[in-house]
């Protein structure tokens, strides 16, 4: 066991927010992918969200964010195997956690719960021990799915007698930013009203996106009725260059409209995207998607995705 973790709240706007860019930087350089979500992310620069931080002497080694009672959790990855993320587990399943906005009122409300929702970005044993010693279970599993992107996607590439024939009088353009905004938040509403967190999205979620710097309109196709309104969209994210000279694109969320849904329109946004992304020079795709969303998988299996990794969310045990 290594000493005992410093550990300080993140104050909105503080000086540790570089030092926290470069933990999650490295901890995602060694996993393959993000320990925070965009979401996250942007609710940490905002001053929104509760962040605790954990120090040994003066470097940052470990991280968590928690938000809408979900905590996101992470450690150097040359300071693992250890027990720092016991402790900031520790830490923060047992102490006050919440808003900043909530914390200023506790005096007035009352304690405030821990978390219990936690998300594991990608499987790992250790996430697994630490929900099973807090009292955890998984919940949600969210694939990452990944294709190689050789040469032009074909639309007819897996698809069935039906799959191109509703595109007829669809035209796919490009996102409008100012004119488009109140149109995708509320298709987008509408095609995850289900959903936990994408059906959330609200406005200023979407300029705050809009506000990154990967943020491209050209990147972000719009399908249109023949009345001109907004059926369906691919949203691309595209990722700086690795330094072997290979790049990542990813589906960055994909939607269409109930009422056009079952009909190709999802394929032919799909197809259109991959072919985007090819253009921009990325060599591998990805995507998330529930692993239970029966109609959203087939679909980008038979495009030729597969298994990359996979999110758990735990929730805590009733």
């Amino acid at each position: 066991m290594s000493a005992s973790l410093r550990l300080e709240t993140l104050s909105p706007g503080a000086a540790p927010l570089a030092a926290l860019d470069a933990l999650l930087a490295a901890a995602e350089h060694t996993d393959g992918q993000p320990a925070f979500n965009d979401q996250t992310r942007l609710e940490t620069r905002a001053g929104t969200n509760h962040v605790v931080l954990g120090f040994e002497g003066d470097r940052l080694v470990a991280a968590a964010a928690v938000a809408d009672d979900t905590l996101e959790l992470v450690v150097a990855p040359d300071a693992r195997r250890r027990g720092l993320g016991e402790q900031l587990a520790d830490h923060v399943l047992t102490s006050r956690t919440g808003p900043l906005l909530v914390r200023v009122l506790e005096p007035f409300v009352g304690a405030l719960p821990a978390p219990t929702l936690a998300w594991a970005h990608g499987d790992h044993p250790a996430a697994r021990r630490l929900a099973a010693r807090h009292g955890f279970e998984p919940v949600r599993r969210l694939l990452q799915l990944r294709m190689p992107l050789g040469g032009e996607v074909d639309a007819e590439v897996g698809a069935d007698a039906k799959a191109t024939a509703s595109t007829t009088g669809v035209s796919i353009s490009t996102f409008r930013p100012g004119l488009d905004d109140a149109a995708w938040v509320a298709l987008n509403a509408r095609v995850f009203a289900g959903h936990p967190e994408q059906g959330k999205l609200t406005e200023s979620d979407l300029h705050a996106r809009m506000a990154e710097p990967w943020f491209d309109p050209d990147d972000f196709l719009v399908a249109r009725g023949d009345d001109g309104a907004m059926i369906g969209y691919n949203w691309l994210k595209v990722e700086q260059p690795e330094a072997d000279g290979s790049r990542i694109g990813e589906i960055y969320v994909i939607g269409v409209d109930s009422a056009h849904s079952g009909q190709g329109l999802g394929r032919a946004l799909m197809v259109r995207g991959l072919n985007r992304l090819k253009e921009r020079g990325c060599t591998t795709a990805a995507l998330y998607v529930e692993e239970d969303n029966g109609p959203a998988v087939p679909l980008y299996r038979s495009l030729g995705f597969t298994d990359h990794t996979v999110d758990v969310q735990y929730a805590k045990k009733s």
